[in-house]
């Protein structure tokens, strides 16, 4: 069979940087699933973009479709048929409904009863037929995270659509969407190749772009991006600043890129190398430079979307840009100078952290107490600078610089509080505060800014609970699932003594004048307990392993849920753990799920509930003293010193006994084993 190769264009303003690479991975799955849809068998699919086009080619497409077999019920068989076996008219005309012979009806079960079915056999159709409702479906399936409409049409789409290419071969498919024709024109680099040109085959779409100034691939253009940049270095000690987030997306905002290296007047490096780094990267899409010890040097690159021929205009215009962005960056920053971060304190007032929760003032008093409180526990040494760094720590949020770049929060405060003459360990802290930013990214490194940023999250998440902003399925506007990421996972790297109960009961109770109640508390409690399990699960640990340690994760440190899965996973490796597991689920199965009242030694008459008695007591206090010391694996031992002993008793002892009384005793007894066993996990829940 010879297979077909088919192309199609969607050709557009310019699409933001961001909706890529996204938007081209779906345009993939939507492909992939309508052809499996209209049985089109076909080979890879690829998808290419540019910010003004969008393409998907495939080159191998059956050029037919896939036959179909389906079944057809009819009447059931009672009424298909008479008593001899003749069709009835129910039969005849479901046949003829259909187009079959009567003979050809067969006969199914389907439920308990049997009904009369016909096979149907649907010729596959020529694929080029179908292909205009499939790609008129899969333009329309794409979904970003903005769409608009434009004109008079109902169309919904990233940006303006204004042409669509389409060709199966050398053969147009035709269609129309919202008033724009299929075709197999295209068009060139916006200003380099303007004028639309014919296209006559899928194999051809490629080169001929790329003689119109074009280059297609993704990959292609950012290996461009990246030579050219070198090339620019290759006699110098410099080196860019090759941030891979800026090269994603400086790599969809151009067809034909070409690097241009460009400088800035010296003095502006008298500014905070992160403040000319945000203005560069986050504001102008250009590449920051350092020389060769490591220091931001007066040079930046951008990457410009045309020839190298027009690199000198592209030269002078960027630094005409960059130059009035960092006049704007100097003026805010010599302004906010002028007034310290303690003297900007009462301002906050004025600033709003959520119309329900108050301002930002007030969450600087309740993060303060947060922190006095655990810095009297953690590090009493530092109390007063961590309380310090706290009641500072939201200062900038005032200044100038912050409120015109606002990623550069905590990283303006420590060069303000520098200025200021501020202690090393606060200066730090101002910038650790809001580590980690996402899961797996930097904690913080330093004793005050771990407890600074770990008070801010608690307060955060205790905040938006108590006025019921609890994060709902994909919905979390206010990121408090990152804010608890972080709290797990500072607590689980500094080791912290505190369990989340005590932490969070103290940041509801710092929230005065906020609604709160035992709801508010349990939903918090059932919150984090997904994130930790998250989290452990993320760090390799088996489900059922979590889940035999969860109920005891929001009451105990959360370095102490750690110390018992290791432990645990460890001892399963034992051969004793089997019989262990075996034991514990035994004891589990029988006891009953209320109180009971404690053992009576005098009620227990059989030599093997003495003996496990007796065990269970001289292994009690070890049990309870190897779980103080957090040494699981010890209280996992001293448990198993239990599985021979319980054998025995079940099965030498009827645990029902006809006399309630010594029921009773002796499932207190396994009850007693059970509770202590729950001292390290809920062996119930493993498999």
């Amino acid at each position: 069979m010879t297979y077909s190769s088919l192309l199609l264009e969607i050709g557009t303003e310019e699409i933001p940087a961001r909706f890529f690479p996204a938007v081209l991975d779906q345009s993939r799955d939507n492909a992939r699933r309508l052809f499996d849809e209209y049985r089109i068998t076909c080979g890879d699919i690829r998808s290419y973009a540019t910010p003004r086009r969008m393409v998907l080619m495939i080159d191998t497409v059956n050029p037919v479709q896939t036959d179909l077999t389906k079944e057809v019920f009819g009447p059931s068989h009672k009424a298909a048929f008479d008593a001899q076996g003749n069709p009835t008219r129910a039969a005849q005309g479901f046949a003829e409904s259909l187009g079959v012979p009567v003979s050809d009806l067969k006969v199914k079960k389907k439920g308990k009863n049997d009904y009369v079915v016909a096979q149907i056999e649907e010729k596959g159709s020529e694929t080029k037929k179908v292909l205009p409702d499939i790609l008129k479906k899969l333009i329309l399936s794409l979904h970003f995270p903005k769409s608009m409409r434009w004109g008079a049409g109902t169309l919904s789409f990233a940006r303006p659509i204004h042409w669509i290419l389409a060709l199966f071969d050398s053969e147009i498919i035709t269609f129309e969407l919202d008033g724009i024709k299929s075709s197999n024109l295209t068009r060139g680099h916006r200003f380099l190749s303007p004028a639309s040109f014919k296209i006559k085959d899928p194999s051809s779409f490629g080169n001929l772009l790329e003689n119109n100034y074009v280059h297609l691939d993704p990959e292609k253009r950012k290996k461009i991006i990246r030579e050219g940049i070198d090339n620019l270095f290759h006699q110098s000690d410099a080196r860019p600043l090759m941030d891979e987030e800026l090269l994603d997306t400086v790599n969809f905002l151009v067809e034909y890129p070409t690097p241009v290296l460009c400088s800035f007047d010296r003095e502006y490096l008298e500014l905070p190398k992160e403040l000319l780094i945000t203005v560069m990267k986050d504001h102008q899409k250009y590449f920051a430079v350092q020389d060769g010890e490591g220091r931001l040097a007066n040079n930046f690159i951008v990457v410009s979307n045309t020839t190298s021929d027009n690199s000198e205009t592209i030269r002078i215009g960027a630094e005409r840009v960059i130059k009035a962005r960092f006049d704007d960056a100097k003026f805010y920053y010599h302004e906010d100078l002028k007034k310290s971060l303690f003297s900007r304190i009462d301002d906050l007032k004025q600033m709003t952290f959520h119309d329900e929760i108050g301002s930002i003032y007030e969450k600087v008093q309740r993060l303060t107490a947060m922190t006095e409180y655990l810095a009297d526990a953690i590090i009493p040494a530092l109390k007063d600078k961590a309380v310090r760094s706290a009641l500072l720590s939201k200062s900038d949020l005032i200044t100038g610089v912050v409120r015109e770049f606002p990623e550069l929060q905590g990283v303006m405060g420590s060069y303000y509080a520098q200025h200021g003459g501020e202690a090393d360990e606060i200066l730090e802290s101002f910038k650790e505060q809001y580590m980690p930013h996402a899961l797996g990214s930097p904690l913080p490194k330093t004793e005050v800014g771990a407890l600074l940023s770990l008070s801010d999250k608690i307060d955060t998440v205790a905040s938006f609970f108590s006025i019921g902003h609890c994060p709902t399925g994909s919905e979390d506007p206010f990121a408090i699932r990152r804010q608890a990421m972080g709290i797990v996972s500072i607590l689980l790297d500094r080791k912290y003594p505190f369990a989340l109960r005590t932490l969070f009961d103290r940041a509801l109770n710092n929230l005065k004048g906020l609604p709160f109640n035992k709801r508010t508390a349990q939903n918090i409690q059932n919150f984090m307990e997904q994130r930790i399990e998250f989290i452990f699960s993320s760090a390799g640990f088996e489900a059922d392993l979590i889940l035999s340690v969860l109920p005891l994760s929001y009451d105990h440190p959360l370095q102490s849920i750690a110390g018992r899965l290791e432990a645990i996973r460890n001892f399963r490796k034992e051969d004793i753990f089997p019989d262990f597991l075996l034991v514990m689920k035994r004891v589990f199965n029988i006891i009953p799920k209320k109180d009971l009242p404690a053992v009576n030694t005098s009620l227990l008459g059989q030599q093997e509930e003495k003996m496990l008695y007796d065990t269970f007591l001289s292994m009690q206090d070890e049990l309870i003293h190897a779980c103080k010391k957090e040494d699981y694996a010890k209280g996992l031992l001293t448990l198993s010193l239990l599985t021979t002993p319980v054998n025995t008793f079940f099965d030498k002892v009827l645990v029902m006994d006809k006399q309630e009384k010594i029921k009773i005793n002796r499932l207190s007894l396994l009850t007693d084993i059970w509770t202590h066993a729950l001292l390290i996990a809920d062996f119930s829940k493993l498999l």
